[in-house]
């Protein structure tokens, strides 16, 4: 093999079209992955978490709630681009919220042995010594903490949530929960003076068991709390006593997906969804907003803006989930029950500006919201998150954004639980890199894994997605020339005039009669054959043409990866070793479409890092030369190898499929890396589609998984000019 980096430009396809004025915008600057916090000789492949987190009153240490560590974490962000590690401190039980008042932070502990008998105590925490200094019995199993803006009390959701194995979740599971305002003195906080506020009797849902589950306190000293099963919202006066309280209400929604049927449709409606908030949070003294992610009866997959005695100021229905659809980020296997699942909210004045930032548990996206007219917020952002977001804090003295990202992979070898940095500052947004917003209608799109040029047309390209929707292949029609990119339309491939189904396309080319050839991976687990397809201009398939027995003889589920087209011959990417190549050497399959024969090449991998294997991801066919992707199957800090090569097409001769195949030598055309790296955020995995448009320019882009088990990021650029 020889190795020659060619001389190309990077011309990072950058986010969303330039703002008319140069306003200032949001953009991720550092990601903090939470086993980074572990000690040295811990052992870094327990679960761990990164849930509620806040800051330090001089914006200058992150404070995150670990629960599967049992830990609070703490970051230094005094350089917020190179976040530093301060270590966890145990609690003594599962911590929920974490709020520094004057160098002594106090953290909610859940104690509780069971659902019936819960506990749990509220932990003091010296900052400076980072020691356990005191520790309150609260009485109850406590979930969201809130300090005053004065500085003088503690609020505390004491939720005793329910048993969801036990009756279907349904309310009353007693014990009821609570609020507990708690003094806080020089010293501390003053146990002795802690109070209970009794919310039984007030809903209209479960009444005799009141669920809070967030908390926030105005300039005012009140105290807003959510209950999320009970749909219910309270209002707390500064006495302590409950001021106003009314339903959370229902609302109607239309233009959604409620089936996780392997498609996008955004064409069904679910009438008088309950919203049954979760994240709660004061705008002003006397409006605050909420996120209605839902529980077992709704979640309407909204946030909403109410006044304190229950009138609603603003709802946003579905308009951020289809910002969300429009940007590949909607969780389609989530359309039966929640959706994007709006969990929290944040919100904070930056320089004169209000704002307020909703995040998507399951789309892993924080929508940056306007606030100057709370009854007409407009959405200015959409920020890409780690895995299900879960807190967020603002630090508008550093024009700085923090977000929790909770889901860790560790178990199946995938990215861990982040903590993800954001800076306000002059510029364009970085993300997204491709959008299917501005046209006639939703485009939800995902998974896009594998990628083709127009002959004709400089800039417009081709996309296919894959087995994560399954129900209806899609054909993608990219315009590249904007920023971001545009998915302009979508074309279902079709069988006898259905969607085609068992499809799980990874490669796309185009003909010579505005048709395309596709390359179905083909996955024997789930009855889907290795398959080259044949369609026309409008996605109908014309040929399905099956691998021979003597291929099939050797098939393991890794197939198809990528398909080019050079001539009268079809070229198929092989992605990994079947069971009669060498090791460290896979297929390039050739079908000669007039004599209708199939040949094949080794080509040779590259040495996988431990652990890991190595394969192909596509395959371009542009002037002389066979452009290949090559990465390893690692993500985030383990992933090492993603790589584009190119062949000679000259010395891609096939042999006959069972003998000895002629191996080809590549070239290292770029290292993709430091692409990959462009947005701040971990390492995705796949590098799936690359294509070399009419004018020269080659562009790549990223498999999102359809945004399952992954943050639903999509990196779409240009490397530049190929000669």
């Amino acid at each position: 093999m020889s190795v020659r980096l060619l001389g190309v430009t990077s011309v990072l396809a950058l986010s969303a079209a330039l703002p008319a004025v140069a306003e200032p915008v949001f953009n991720r600057i550092a990601t903090f992955a939470t086993p980074d916090n572990m000690a040295e000789g811990e052992d870094r492949n327990r679960p761990t978490s990164a849930e509620i987190i806040s800051a330090t009153e001089d914006g200058m240490v992150l404070i995150y709630t670990d629960s599967p560590l049992g830990v609070i974490g703490l970051i230094d962000i005094a350089d917020p681009r190179a976040p530093k590690p301060l270590g966890n401190i145990a609690m003594g039980g599962e911590p929920t919220t974490a709020k520094d008042v004057a160098g002594r932070v106090y953290v909610g502990v859940n104690t509780s042995e069971s659902f019936t008998n819960p506990s749990g105590k509220l932990v003091t925490v010296d900052l400076a010594s980072k020691s356990v200094v005191a520790e309150c019995d609260i009485g109850g199993q406590p979930d969201s903490v809130a300090a005053a803006k004065d500085g003088s009390f503690l609020a505390i959701a004491v939720e005793n949530e329910r048993d969801e194995e036990v009756n279907d979740g349904e309310i009353p599971q007693m014990p009821a929960g609570y609020v507990v305002k708690l003094p806080l003195t020089a010293e501390g906080a003053d146990c002795a003076a802690l109070q209970k506020i009794d919310l039984t009797g007030l809903a209209e849902v479960g009444a005799e068991d009141p669920e809070p589950e967030f908390v926030d306190i105005n300039g005012k000293g009140e105290i807003v709390v959510t209950l999320q099963e009970n749909n219910h919202i309270v209002v707390i006066g500064a006495d302590g006593a409950v001021a106003s309280h009314f339903s959370a209400g229902a609302i109607d929604l239309e233009g959604i997906d409620t089936k996780g049927d392997g498609k996008l449709d955004f064409s069904k409606k679910k009438e008088a969804v309950l919203r049954e908030p979760d994240g709660v949070k004061w705008l002003t003294d006397d409006l605050f907003a909420v996120a209605n992610e839902g529980d077992y009866k709704g979640g309407s997959r909204s946030w909403t803006v109410f006044d304190r005695v229950g009138t609603v100021v603003f709802e946003s229905g579905p308009a951020l989930e289809h910002a969300i659809a429009g940007i590949g980020h909607y969780p389609e296997g989530r359309s039966k029950s929640k959706g994007v699942e709006l969990e929290s909210v944040e919100a904070a004045v930056f320089d004169g500006t209000p704002y307020a930032f909703v995040a998507s548990e399951r789309a892993s996206v924080i929508g940056v919201y306007d606030m100057t007219d709370p009854a007409a917020p407009v959405l200015k952002q959409l920020l890409p998150s780690g895995v299900s977001p879960e807190g967020m804090v603002a630090i508008p003295a550093r024009n700085l954004l923090a977000t929790a990202n909770e889901v860790d992979f560790v178990e199946d070898g995938g990215v861990r639980a982040h903590v993800m940095i954001y800076e306000r500052a002059e510029g364009a947004p970085a993300y997204p890199m491709i959008t299917s917003a501005g046209s006639e209608s939703l485009i939800g799109w995902g998974a896009l894994s594998g990628l083709a040029a127009d002959p004709a047309t400089a800039g417009k390209l081709y996309a296919v997605s894959d087995s994560a929707y399954a129900a209806a292949p899609t054909i993608y029609t990219i315009d590249a020339t904007q920023t971001p990119a545009r998915i302009t339309a979508a074309m279902v491939v079709t069988r006898g005039g259905d969607a085609a189904q068992k499809l799980d396309l990874e490669g796309i080319a185009t003909d010579d009669e505005g048709g395309f050839w596709l390359a179905s991976e083909g996955r024997s687990d789930r009855l889907f054959p290795h398959a080259l397809l044949h369609v026309d201009a409008e996605g109908a398939i014309q040929q399905e043409i099956a691998l021979p027995e003597s291929l099939l003889d050797n098939e393991i589920r890794f197939g198809f990866e990528g398909v080019a087209v050079s001539g009268n011959t079809v070229w198929l990417a092989v992605q990994r070793e079947w069971q009669d190549d060498p090791k460290g050497m896979v297929k390039l399959l050739a079908y000669d479409t007039e004599a209708e024969t199939w040949g094949a090449v080794h080509y040779p991998l590259d040495a996988p890092g431990e652990g890991a294997w190595m394969g192909l991801s596509e395959i371009t066919i542009h002037g002389d030369w066979a452009y290949i992707v090559e990465r390893d199957n690692q993500i985030g800090a383990k992933a090492a190898t993603k790589k584009l090569y190119r062949v000679k097409l000259a010395d891609m001769v096939p042999a006959e499929p069972g003998g000895t195949l002629p191996v080809v030598a590549k070239e290292l055309v770029r290292d993709l890396m430091p692409d990959l790296q462009v947005l701040n955020g971990y390492t995705p995995e796949k590098v799936e589609g690359f294509a070399i448009d009419a004018a020269g320019a080659g562009w790549v882009v990223t498999d999102n998984d359809g945004v399952t088990d992954s943050s639903g990021e999509t990196l779409f650029w240009t490397i530049g000019q190929l000669p």
